[in-house]
């Protein structure tokens, strides 16, 4: 029935659009109804932050990628991911810091920037390097899916023990408890949002490609990875009017280890994603926005991300845009 419906070209970009909302407005809800019900049973607002807060900002790209595997559609699984964390680094941070300088903390500096560095050179890698398992020599395998875990349970780890050791330096955003039955309704809501905004934004975008006559990587890194970054444009562009841009640096950066290390691994372990055409190139310009805020960060003496530095990071997104849509 749905298949019948995105024949019509205004009811497919109804449906696309709709499916992005409901991916948006799903994990906020989610998050919301978590959150509270967390709060309720006597969690700290540091933790809750850490993990609910945390994975319920990821859900619309873990929710498009396991849409996207069992669909078969593997390259828009590997493109959600990555078009995310390049629409993350060198667009909302970059706009971010137009609209007021992005602070950094040491913490970001020293560890966070640099493990979503390393992020983007173990997808690069794995590409590279031939599975063990007999899957495809291209691609991301199963081990190398069980890296990229690796690496999450490592940097998960390392995130609460530095915020046990630095209390002083977390921000927790005060959690309000929730009763019970509404916290429930949240959730329940907020998860049916995310799966019928999943399956709305896949079949949408699958056609679309299919229309357009592109791939659906180019699909994947443009319209779906824009549509599953709007929790962190918004979180991004509101923190800098109010002037704490560090949030957003904090936002944007957590968010690319997240959906590298866990969606992607996740992601490759259920079922082992094969090289497109492109993805050496998607995964380097992932990596190298990392590099460009890292070098922004540690090379001032005020360790921000400066309006010019924001432009520029415009202008890299701009070429790479213009380079990938002209050589699909």
């Amino acid at each position: 029935m749905l298949d019948a419906w995105l024949c019509n070209p205004i009811v497919l970009v109804i449906f696309l659009v709709i499916g992005i909302l409901a991916l948006v407005y799903g994990a906020d809800g989610l998050v919301e109804g978590a959150s509270g019900l967390a709060k309720r049973l006597g969690m700290s607002d540091l933790i809750i932050g850490l993990t609910v807060v945390a994975f319920g900002t990821s859900m619309p790209e873990f929710v498009v990628n396991m849409v996207s595997i069992s669909e078969g559609s593997t390259d828009l699984a590997i493109t959600n991911v990555l078009g995310s964390n390049i629409i993350n680094t060198l667009v909302i941070l970059g706009m971010t810091a137009l609209v007021y300088p992005v602070a950094s903390q040491k913490r970001s500096r020293d560890f966070d920037i640099p493990l979503s560095i390393i992020a983007g050179v173990i997808v690069f890698a794995t590409v590279k390097v031939t599975s063990p398992f007999g899957e495809e020599s291209r691609g991301i395998s199963r081990m190398g899916g069980i890296i990229l875990l690796l690496m999450f349970i490592y940097f998960l780890y390392n995130t609460f023990r530095h915020a046990k050791d630095h209390p002083d330096e977390q921000q927790p955003d005060e959690v309000k408890p929730m009763s019970t039955g509404k916290s429930v309704l949240f959730i329940i809501l907020g998860i049916s949002g995310l799966v019928l905004g999943g399956e709305l934004v896949v079949k949408s975008a699958v056609k679309v490609a299919h229309d357009m006559g592109v791939s659906e990587a180019v699909i994947g890194l443009t319209i779906v990875a824009l549509g599953t970054s709007l929790p962190e444009l918004a979180t991004s562009v509101v923190a800098a009017f109010k002037k704490n841009s560090d949030i957003a640096l904090g936002n944007v950066i957590g968010s690319n280890i997240f959906n590298v290390f866990f969606i992607l691994g996740t992601s490759a372990v259920i079922r082992p994603l094969p090289a497109y055409n492109g993805i050496e190139l998607d995964a380097w310009v992932a990596t190298l926005g990392s590099i460009l805020v890292w070098l922004f960060v540690k090379t001032n003496h005020e360790r921000k991300v400066q309006r010019w530095a924001g432009a520029l990071l415009l202008v890299v997104y701009g070429v790479y845009l213009t380079y990938r849509l002209m050589n699909v």
